[in-house]
């Protein structure tokens, strides 16, 4: 059944939660039945904060459902920058907006061998199931891209695992770009060789951040994701290659490692 309004119906303005975070800013959520509609009802706010500008706005940080607004105290009250974020909302038509996508999708595909996936014995035995099921599950998720962390790393929800995967005792000094990890029911891509505490179960051999590209990366939170292994021989092939959008892809079908397009020089 769908959770849209009917065409020509008003949508239902979002329920914006603003809790005082210090002297000088405000955590600021959306009540929402479940973790979908808190992520994109979270990233609409993002969005219409950094169009509306109000007064007193220093810096809006996205976080996976909750975003952080940071303001001069001077300027502006907490009780006055709340009620300025939720008619601001309002007046944006944003509601149910945890239920509409219009953003991209992107079939990404991951090499997966001992070099490549060092945790995935790890991450198999912590969910009781074989480490070609936690691929598989990794697979069948249509994830969404919730925020850009850092580096512009891409973090995605959810994996549809039968339970919640635990970070790295010790986390590593350096991980290869393109490494695919996993933690809880997240993912993420490394963007750039860099430390991590998540665990390793792949790796893509595209490019996923360039800053020759304008913009350096073509995905953005709301986007949604879903990764392909493919054989070690793809590797060579495909390597270097910057990621774009699946296009004329559905969610639910996966493209095959053709949908990279290579980078024109």
């Amino acid at each position: 059944m769908s959770t849209q309004p009917a065409p020509g119906q008003p949508r239902q303005p979002l329920d914006v939660k603003a809790v005082p975070f210090g002297d000088s800013a405000l955590m600021v959520s959306v009540a929402a039945d479940d973790d979908e509609a808190r992520q994109a009802g979270s990233r609409r706010l993002h969005e219409i904060l950094l169009e509306v500008q109000p007064h007193g706005l220093l810096d809006v940080v996205a976080g996976v459902d909750s975003i952080l607004v940071e303001f001069d105290c001077l300027a502006i009250s907490h009780d006055q920058l709340a009620q300025t974020v939720r008619l601001a909302a309002a007046g944006s038509g944003a509601g149910n907006a945890g239920h509409a996508h219009g953003g991209e999708h992107f079939a990404i595909p991951m090499v997966v061998n001992e070099a490549f996936a060092p945790d995935l014995p790890d991450v198999a035995t912590e969910l009781g199931i074989s480490p070609e099921a936690v691929l598989g599950h990794l697979e069948a998720s249509v994830l969404s891209i919730n925020l850009l962390a850092s580096a512009m790393a891409p973090m995605m929800g959810r994996v549809q695992f039968p339970g919640q995967v635990s970070r790295c005792r010790e986390p590593r000094t350096n991980v290869d770009a393109g490494s695919v990890m996993v933690a809880g029911t997240n993912a993420i891509i490394q963007p750039f060789p860099g430390p991590t505490g998540w665990k390793v179960i792949g790796r893509t051999p595209l490019t996923i951040c360039d800053i020759r590209e304008n913009p350096p990366t073509s995905y953005k939170p709301g986007d949604t994701v879903q990764f392909k292994v493919v054989p070690e021989g793809e590797w060579e092939k495909l390597q270097g290659q910057f990621l774009r959008a699946a296009r004329g892809q559905s969610a639910a079908a996966p493209a095959s490692s053709a949908t990279a397009t290579e980078r024109e020089d």
